[in-house]
């Protein structure tokens, strides 16, 4: 049974915000005085990173998944949470983790320390491999960040049968949270139209488009270079004032 919280941010597809999305939750219910994990299931380490973590030295992700070292022992702590972090070690994943069993890696790797938290937020590659399966298998709620054009929302479309298989063999407990818009802005009649769409994919998945739409902000590009979230590096953007809305949000969900 858990007690944490456990969010899987995925998307197949790249550029549509999901380190972001994980950072920015980690980093805000932090400083609502919530316990908080984050896991990096991405090989390019990009949330460790921009998280201010040196992810070249130190154990990961992949060490503790390989059995080399406890979940425990990997942590790092960071004043914005605590974080497992990835690296370049991860790439060999879909050929090195073969054994029967592999879909429930990260599931069991985290046992023993994920009721020490409130909240875990699972960063994803863009790609629907054995790592992003892991990634399912140990989560309780999916978060579908995309852009407003047509080829994320396809993506999306494409994601819904993953979401069942993995509910069929791996995961029944796994419930999509919400698609989350980012890179919006209300004045792309482009924009409006995909909005229109997701929802009718929403609805498929039974799920809904999350009220917090993240609007387009130069800063959310910039943050990671200085090792931080938006919502430290420009607490007053627009994209850090939707980021704080989500979270409410979230608290709003999980605890009324």
């Amino acid at each position: 049974m858990f007690l944490a919280n456990i969010f899987v941010i995925s998307n197949q597809k790249g550029g549509v915000g999901k380190t972001t999305t994980a950072s920015s939750l980690i980093c805000g219910l932090t400083a609502r005085n919530r316990k908080v994990l984050g896991i990096d299931m991405d090989p390019q380490g990009s949330l460790g990173f921009s998280l201010g973590v040196d992810i070249e030295s130190g154990n990961s992700i992949y060490e503790v998944l390989c059995g080399k070292v406890k979940a425990a022992d990997a942590l790092i702590n960071t004043i914005h949470g605590d974080i497992l972090p990835s690296n370049i070690l991860l790439s060999g994943a879909e050929l090195e983790f073969t054994q029967s069993g592999r879909e429930f890696m990260l599931r069991d790797a985290i046992s023993d320390i994920k009721d020490n938290y409130d909240f875990i937020f699972i960063d994803t590659p863009p790609a629907l491999s054995i790592l992003t399966v892991n990634a399912y298998t140990a989560s309780q709620q999916l978060i579908i960040p995309m852009v407003p054009d047509i080829l994320s929302l396809l993506g999306i479309s494409q994601l819904k049968d993953t979401i069942m298989n993995v509910k069929r063999f791996y995961n029944s407990r796994l419930e999509v949270f919400g698609i989350l818009l980012t890179r919006y802005s209300k004045r792309v009649n482009l924009a409006r139209d995909v909005e229109e769409m997701s929802n009718e994919i929403a609805s498929q998945l039974e799920t809904v488009v999350l009220p917090p739409k993240i609007r387009n902000n130069i800063s959310v590009a910039e943050a990671p270079a200085h090792g931080e979230s938006i919502l430290t590096y420009q607490p007053n953007s627009n994209a850090a004032l939707d980021y704080r809305s989500l979270v409410d949000y979230i608290l709003d969900r999980e605890y009324n």
